[in-house]
C-alpha cells in the first residue's frame, strides 16, 4: 500500500493494518517515492523520547533511505534485492513514481495441510467441473473414482449465469452465436446449485479429498468464501479479467491461474498485476482446444513460464490420453489438472477430453513414477545398488595373465582384460602396472584397489562379544587362519544343501558356527513361509526343514556351539508393492504356524533377520513389510517365544530412514529377542553395499546401546563381496569396528 507524505502516522498504520505486507510506502504530492513506513520505524518513533503524537505527518516518522528499483527491472534483480526482513520492493518510472510492488515469493504454499512446492509431489487436480450433468449422485460418483486414483483434489465450477452472461444466461437468446448458444443451452441443463455443490463438497472432504472450485464471477467467489473454500482455480477465460483476480487475490488464499487462451504480452501483464497484489499464485500452462492437437501442447513453454512468473508452474490439460501430463512432470509442472468422466459419450465438450476412472488412476500412478525417477540434479552420480550387483557379472576386471610373484613389478603385457566386474576396473590400468606387487597372483586371479594401495592383513582383534565372519565351504579355512574368529557363519547356496560335507570337514573344529539359509532355490524359489499359494509355502516349509537338517549334521564338526543359530529371511515379500496392513497379522500367523511344523527345538535356534522395505533377490528389488517395524517383531516374538531375532543393522538403518524411524529406538524394542547381529553400514532406503563408516549408521551410539541392551550376542561384519582378496572386506570393516568400541 501507499500513502501521501502529509498523511498521519494513525493513517499510515491503519493502511499497514489492512495489509500484509506490514509496511506502506509514502509518496509525495505529485506521487514519486519518498520514503516508507513499517511498524519498525513507528515503534523507534515512540521510543526516541519524543512526545507521543500519532496526529504528525508520515513524513516526520518514515524512512527515507528506502530501496527501490526501475519498473521492468529483471526478476532475477529483484530477488537479489530481498533481504532479511524485506519482503517488498518497490518498483518506480523514471520520475521516481511509484508504479507497482515487487513481493518476495515463497518457494511453495499449504492447502488444507498439503504442502505445494518443488520438494513436494505433485498436486494432482481431478477437475471435474460440469461432467457431472447436474447430478449430485454422479458428482458424488466422480468423487468416489478420483478417491480411488489417489489424487490430491477434485475440482468443481460455480457460476451466477444471471451476472456472468450479457443476456442474463438465456440459452435461447437467438441473437447468440451458435457456440455461445451451445454453451448456455449446457450449462443451464447441468449447473449444480449452490445447495448442491456445498453437498458434494462436504462429500469429498467426508471421502478425503480437498474439494476446490472455480468461481466464474465475484457472486460465486463471494459463495465460495462463505463456505471457506480453501484455495481457489481462476479459469483461461478469467486470465486478464483483473477485477476477479484481484478479488481472489483479495482472499489471501492460494490460487492457480490457467493461462490458455492468452499470449505472452498478457500473460506478463497478469503476472506484473498479481506480483503488485502480493498474491500467492501459480500459471498452470494450458490450451484451450477440445481436444488440443499435441502439435499445440508445447510443454517446453512450462520452463519460460518459470521464468516469466518466478515460481511454481503447472499444467492443465486438454489433450488426449495421459502422456503429456506425465511428461509435463519433467518439465517442472508441480501441479496436474486432467477432467475426469465416467463416459466420454456424455454430452459436453469436455467429456471427450476427460479420462476415464481407470485412466486417471494410471495417470497419478505414472506421475508418481516419473516424479521418484527423476532424482536431483543437483547430486553426484553415484552406482546404484542394482547396477553394482550386475556391474559383478556383467563389467569387466583386471586379470592376471600369467602367474605373478610377490615382489614382481607389474608390466602391462602380464594383465588382460576379461569378465566379470569383480575385481579392480580396466580404468585403473595405468595405476597398475608398474606397481609392485605386494603378494602371490596366480593366473586368472582378479587384481584389487590393495595391489595398488597396500594389502589388509588380517591380525588377531579385540572385542567385549563374541565375532565371526561369512564363510563358504571352500574358503572356510583360509578365511578363519591367522586370526581368532569366535565363529564363522556359513552362507549356504542351494547347491550347498547336496554336498558331502565330508569332503570339508574330517574332525571336530576349534571354532563356533551359525548358518544363514539359502534366499533362492531350485526353480527360482525364494523362501517364503507366509505365501498365500498353500503349495509354494509348503515347498519353503520343506526346503527349510532341508536346511535345518543340513545345519544338524555340520553341528557335530562344529562341537563348541550346541544349538547354532539358523538365520533366514522368512517371508513376506512383494514384486508390486507393500502387504497391505490389513493383511499383515494374517502374513505373521502364517510364519508362525510354518515354523512350528518343523522339528527345530533341539536342533538350531530360528534367527527371522530384520528386513529392509525395498530388499534386493536375484529376481531383482521388492517390497517388503514384514519384520520391518520393531513394535510388529517384539508382537510376533512373543506370540512365539521359540523363534528369535537376527539384528541386521544395515536392514534396519534403511527401513528407519524410509520410515522415520530411530534406529537406536528400533534396537533397543527388539534386544530382549535379538540373539544374533549383522553390522554393517547402509545409505538411504536401499543403500546396501555401503563400507562401514560410509553410510547412515552412527557406530560409536550404535555399540554404546549394544553394550548395554545386548551385551554378549555375537555379531559378523557383513559386508558385501566383504570375503574377495582372502577377506579383505571383513577385515578392513574388523579394525574400524574395533576402533569404535575402544
Amino acid at each position: 500500500g501507499k500513502c501521501f507524505s502529509e498523511s498521519t502516522v494513525t493513517e499510515a498504520l491503519s493502511k499497514i493494518n489492512k495489509n500484509n505486507a506490514r509496511i506502506v510506502f509514502v509518496v509525495s504530492e505529485h506521487g514519486s517515492l519518498v520514503g516508507s513506513l513499517s511498524d519498525g520505524d513507528v515503534r523507534r518513533y515512540l521510543t526516541s523520547g519524543a512526545e507521543l503524537d500519532l496526529s504528525v505527518p508520515v513524513h516526520a516518522v518514515m524512512n527515507n533511505q528506502v530501496r527501490s528499483l526501475l519498473i521492468g527491472a529483471d526478476r532475477c534483480e529483484i530477488e537479489k534485492s530481498f533481504k532479511k526482513g524485506i519482503e517488498c520492493i518497490p518498483l518506480v518510472d523514471g520520475a521516481r513514481h511509484l508504479v507497482q510492488l515487487a513481493f518476495l515469493k515463497s518457494e511453495g504454499f499449504t492447502v488444507g495441510g498439503r504442502e505445494i512446492s518443488e520438494s513436494s509431489p505433485c498436486f494432482i487436480i481431478a477437475e471435474i467441473g460440469n461432467n457431472h450433468q447436474g447430478e449430485i449422485d454422479l458428482a458424488k460418483k466422480l468423487v468416489d473414482h478420483a478417491v480411488e486414483a489417489n489424487v490430491d483434489c477434485v475440482k468443481f465450477q460455480m457460476r451466477s449465469m444471471s451476472t456472468l452472461y450479457k443476456n442474463d444466461g438465456n440459452s435461447n437468446d437467438v441473437t447468440a452465436d451458435l457456440g455461445a448458444q451451445y454453451t448456455l443451452d449446457l450449462l443451464s441443463r447441468f449447473q449444480l446449485s449452490h445447495e448442491g455443490l456445498v453437498e458434494v463438497f462436504d462429500h469429498a472432504k467426508a471421502r478425503g479429498v480437498m474439494p476446490l472450485c472455480t468461481p466464474w464471477d465475484l457472486d460465486s467467489l463471494a459463495k465460495l468464501e462463505e463456505y471457506g473454500m480453501e484455495a481457489y482455480k481462476v479459469a483461461s477465460a478469467d486470465f486478464t479479467n483483473f477485477e476477479l483476480l484481484e478479488a481472489v487475490a483479495k482472499t489471501r488464499k492460494p490460487f492457480f491461474c490457467s493461462t490458455g487462451m492468452s499470449s505472452e504480452a498478457e500473460i506478463k501483464e497478469t503476472v506484473a498485476f498479481l506480483d503488485g497484489l502480493g498474491a500467492n499464485y501459480v500459471l498452470l500452462h494450458c490450451n484451450s482446444t477440445y481436444p488440443t492437437p499435441f502439435k499445440d501442447v508445447n510443454l517446453k513453454y512450462l520452463t519460460r513460464l518459470r521464468g516469466l512468473s518466478g515460481q511454481l508452474v503447472g499444467y492443465s490439460g486438454h489433450e488426449r490420453g495421459i502422456s503429456v501430463p506425465i511428461a509435463s512432470v519433467a518439465f517442472g509442472a508441480r501441479i496436474i489438472e486432467k477432467h475426469l468422466t465416467t463416459d466420454r459419450g456424455l454430452e459436453g465438450a469436455d467429456h471427450k477430453v476427460s479420462l476415464l476412472p481407470d485412466e486417471l488412476r494410471e495417470m497419478v500412478t505414472q506421475i508418481r513414477n516419473v516424479e521418484e525417477a527423476l532424482g536431483d540434479d543437483g547430486a553426484a552420480r553415484e552406482i546404484t545398488q542394482g547396477e553394482l550387483i550386475n556391474r559383478e557379472s556383467l563389467a569387466k576386471s583386471l586379470v592376471a595373465k600369467v602367474d605373478i610373484a610377490k615382489g614382481t613389478v607389474i608390466a602391462r603385457d602380464l594383465v588382460e582384460i576379461k569378465s566379470p566386474g569383480q575385481g579392480l576396473q580396466p580404468n585403473r590400468m595405468s595405476d597398475l602396472v608398474g606397481a609392485t606387487a605386494n603378494r602371490d597372483i596366480k593366473a586368472g586371479s582378479f587384481f584389487y584397489m590393495t595391489d595398488i594401495t597396500g594389502q589388509v592383513e588380517k591380525r588377531s582383534y579385540n572385542f567385549s562379544r563374541p565375532f565371526g565372519v561369512p564363510v563358504r565351504y571352500h574358503d572356510f579355512r583360509k578365511i578363519k587362519s591367522g586370526t581368532n574368529l569366535d565363529f564363522v557363519e556359513f552362507h549356504l547356496s542351494y547347491k550347498d544343501l547336496e554336498v558331502d560335507l565330508e569332503d570339508f570337514f574330517n574332525g571336530p573344529e576349534d571354532i563356533g558356527f551359525a548358518v544363514h539359509c539359502p534366499e533362492l532355490f531350485p526353480n527360482d524359489h525364494i523362501l517364503d513361509l507366509c505365501s498365500d499359494d498353500e503349495s509354494y509355502r509348503n515347498e519353503s516349509i520343506a526346503l527349510l526343514s532341508r536346511v535345518i537338517n543340513v545345519t544338524a549334521q555340520l553341528g557335530q564338526y562344529f562341537p563348541k556351539t550346541k544349538r547354532p543359530v539358523l538365520v533366514l529371511n522368512a517371508g513376506g515379500w512383494n514384486q508390486n508393492g507393500f502387504i497391505d496392513e490389513s493383511k499383515k497379522l494374517k502374513k505373521y500367523k502364517m510364519v508362525g504356524e510354518a515354523l512350528q511344523k518343523l522339528n527345530q527345538s533341539e536342533q538350531v535356534t530360528i534367527a527371522i533377520q530384520t528386513m529392509p522395505p525395498f530388499p534386493w533377490h536375484f529376481g531383482g528389488q521388492s517390497y517388503h513389510n514384514l519384520f520391518v517395524c520393531a513394535d510388529e517383531i517384539v508382537s510376533f516374538c512373543k506370540e512365539n517365544p521359540q523363534v528369535r531375532i537376527c539384528l541386521d543393522v544395515s536392514h534396519s538403518m534403511m527401513a528407519c530412514n524410509y520410515f522415520g524411524w530411530n534406529i537406536l529406538d528400533f534396537v533397543r524394542k527388539i534386544a530382549p529377542y535379538n540373539v544374533h547381529m549383522h553390522i554393517v553400514d547402509a545409505k538411504g532406503a536401499d543403500g546396501e553395499g555401503v563400507a562401514i563408516g560410509d553410510g547412515d549408521v552412527d557406530f560409536s551410539a550404535l555399540f554404546q546401546l549394544l553394550n548395554e541392551v545386548n551385551h554378549g550376542v555375537p555379531f559378523i561384519p557383513e559386508v558385501w563381496q566383504g570375503h574377495r582378496n582372502s577377506g579383505e572386506g571383513f577385515w578392513s570393516a574388523l579394525e574400524y569396528l574395533e576402533s569404535i568400541e575402544k
